[in-house]
């Protein structure tokens, strides 16, 4: 896979993220920060991430940047530097740390790729799109009220709750059934696949692709 390339050595760690790079590119996973919130449906964002990052040797660890409100990782994949963020600052307010994070850098949405579940699209799909509304999603209503609505999406569907009558917001934020922990490996191979589309072709398409086997 393009995404596990290995890393060539510099002698200036400076040098890495600034020669010969033609873009920067920001890639945010949404969730929740806290155990409770752990392997919950609400933090496919950060689950997916976390994969993406442990995956790629070229992604950094995971540190803490408080003045961005977010726990950032930092790699080179191709021509571009790709910086991932997990927000620290709880769900409805992830804008914040994209907002923080995008002013810093110099990263236009273009270059912003956002991962979250997505209650209105069913379990076994992901739904590939740029711009569009929020669908309901505080986090994402949060991110576009500070950047705009111009920034790519991989919506990880999560749908239907069952059962029917349950409130959303405890839907989302109970971890995943039997049958649906037994395809989370099948999700995080495809989100990471579409990850590395956006990284080396500069956009997503529209698109629903199915991980379920």
């Amino acid at each position: 896979m393009a995404w596990l390339q290995k890393r060539p050595q510099v002698s200036d760690p400076a040098m890495f993220y600034t020669v010969g790079l033609n873009k920067t590119l920001l890639i945010v996973g949404l969730g929740n920060i806290g155990k409770e919130y752990e392997n919950t449906r609400h933090n496919l964002g950060f689950i997916c991430l976390d994969e993406f990052v442990k995956k790629n040797e070229d992604m950094s660890p995971w540190v803490n940047k408080k003045d961005l409100s977010c726990q950032e990782s930092i790699g080179r994949l191709g021509d571009s530097k790709v910086i991932a963020i997990k927000p620290t600052t709880l769900m409805n307010n992830s804008g914040q740390a994209v907002m923080k994070t995008s002013r810093f850098y110099n990263i236009a949405p273009v270059h912003i790729l956002v991962l979250h579940d997505e209650l209105d699209v069913n379990f076994g799909k992901i739904r590939l799109s740029t711009g569009g509304s929020d669908a309901g999603h505080n986090g994402i209503k949060s991110v576009s009220q500070a950047i705009g609505e111009d920034y790519a999406r991989i919506r990880i569907g999560i749908g239907p709750k069952e059962p029917e009558n349950i409130p959303s917001e405890k839907f989302v934020l109970a971890r995943f059934s039997e049958k649906e922990s037994k395809q989370l490996d099948n999700l995080k191979k495809e989100s990471l696949a579409a990850i590395s589309e956006f990284i080396y072709s500069g956009s997503l398409p529209s698109d629903t692709r199915s991980f379920i086997v």
